[in-house]
């Protein structure tokens, strides 16, 4: 294969060879605003991911996926699997916003805000750094080999610790931070089962971390591969400026001096110069390098930035077309519908039904009653005191073991009641009639049920 066909086309992964071994990838610490904004950035998605189930608002976490017991907490909303159409509205919205946010930015979330990266970049490669130095002096520092043993040791003892670290974290999520503690602070032979598979999660992200890296953005992570149906030329992503860059060389007319510092910098090991790459997580780190080289020449900045194909070409950086205008409208009318849905939420809910198999019974010569079974859901945080009323029709009553259902915050309650209803105010073998469910003098929520009696 020739030199210019390597060049311009591939297929296989950047860190794949021709035998299908794997290219370990040795990046260089980058330099430069935009990897201290990258930094910054990380550690606030860090302070959130450790925060978020901690932070309560209103008595409920700020986020909780409690699968276990079907409870979450979005934002200190609540949410219980009863609001599955809620729920599922909520993914909607999330999938139509990250295709919206990829047809405008690219792929900015996998440099900025994945959690693979943030994590690798921020915390398991400056680790590296710190120990290893930045990848220029591993060769000199390789000479002292039992310093190399001790360093290579310690470093693997940390990335298990943080790996423990980062498994707790996430684990808080799904069962809260005080159910996190007592599990900690309990013997392991309470919790043997999940301690084991808190170590066997932790393990995986070691090697994930440790090992696998990179590999997990370009050969598992389907996101990459979405990019490249999703994007347009109008999409903004890092690239690189050909028009000003080109013919490359230290004496040529083009900017590039085709110095190879992007690529010694990039997590992913691809060239920028090569055009828009499944590889290319947008992370910004080719941007400061060939700034700082281009301020060295005396050169204007922004060789390789932020802007799309149509902006090179044509000079205009615009994110506003048919596709951006269409996604964008979509996902107003989807958070609008999701804002009348949480509003007409109720904090109870309730489930009227008759008893299977059961007839109307006669009481006296003018009554007729059916039996239900009643459950109430309490889905806020607050006890709530519940009392049940005939709503419509008027000549009725509701008989139940208690007049008051006095309910626990996340509690259910479930009893048989009686409803009965006077002869005149049934019209049809099936009466529709509503019931209302009251606190105090608010009424929580209204149930609409049928009342069986006998022909007309």
């Amino acid at each position: 294969m020739s030199k210019t066909e390597e060049t311009t086309f591939r297929d296989r992964p950047i860190n794949i060879d021709d035998t299908g071994r794997r290219k370990w990838i040795q990046a260089r610490q980058p330099k430069g605003k935009w990897y201290n904004r990258r930094t910054w950035f990380a550690w606030c998605c860090i302070l959130f991911l450790v925060l978020a189930p901690i932070i309560k608002i209103n008595g409920n976490p700020l986020m909780l996926f409690d699968i276990a017991h079907r409870n979450f907490s979005i934002f200190a909303v609540q949410f219980w699997a009863q609001d599955a159409n809620i729920l599922a509205l909520i993914m909607l919205i999330v999938v139509v916003f990250i295709v919206l946010f990829t047809v405008i930015f690219g792929r900015l979330w996998c440099g900025w805000a994945c959690p693979q990266t943030i994590f690798l970049e921020m915390v398991y490669r400056r680790i590296e750094y710190l120990i290893d130095g930045n990848h220029r002096n591993i060769r000199k520092e390789q000479s002292n080999k039992h310093n190399l043993v001790f360093r290579r040791i310690l470093k693997h003892v940390i990335f298990l610790i943080v790996s423990v670290l980062i498994t707790n974290i996430m684990l808080m999520w799904f069962v809260g931070h005080e159910r996190l503690i007592e599990i900690i602070t309990s013997p392991i032979r309470d919790h043997l089962l999940g301690f084991g598979v808190l170590m066997g999660i932790s393990i995986f992200y070691y090697w994930i971390y440790a090992y696998f890296r990179e590999q997990v953005c370009t050969m598992i992570c389907p996101y990459g591969r979405m990019q490249g149906v999703l994007m347009d030329s109008k999409s903004l992503s890092v690239i690189y400026d050909y028009k000003r860059g080109e013919p490359r060389g230290s004496k040529t007319s083009g900017d590039c001096i085709d110095c190879s510092r992007c690529i010694s910098v990039c997590p992913t090991g691809i060239d920028i110069k090569n055009g828009t790459q499944l590889e290319c997580i947008n992370c910004t780190a080719c941007i400061d390098e060939c700034n700082q080289v281009m301020k060295k020449l005396k050169k204007p900045a922004g060789l390789i930035r932020f802007d799309s194909v149509f902006g090179v070409e044509n000079g205009i950086r615009s994110i506003i077309n048919t596709r951006s205008i269409a996604y964008s409208f979509v996902s107003v009318i989807l958070l609008v519908i999701l804002g009348f849905t949480i509003a007409g939420r109720t904090p109870v809910e309730t489930s009227l039904l008759r008893v299977p198999g059961t007839i109307y019974q006669e009481i006296g010569t003018d009554t007729l009653s059916n039996v239900y079974t009643l459950k109430v859901l309490n889905k806020s945080n607050k006890n709530k005191n519940i009392q049940l009323r005939l709503l419509s029709p008027e000549h009725g009553s509701i008989q139940m073991a208690a007049n008051k259902i006095s309910l626990p915050e996340d509690e259910t309650y479930e009893n048989i009641l009686l409803i009965k209803l006077h002869r005149k105010s049934i019209n049809s073998s099936s009466t529709k009639i509503i019931v209302g469910i009251f606190e105090e003098e608010n009424m929580l929520e209204r149930v609409f049920i049928n009342f069986v009696g006998p022909e007309k």
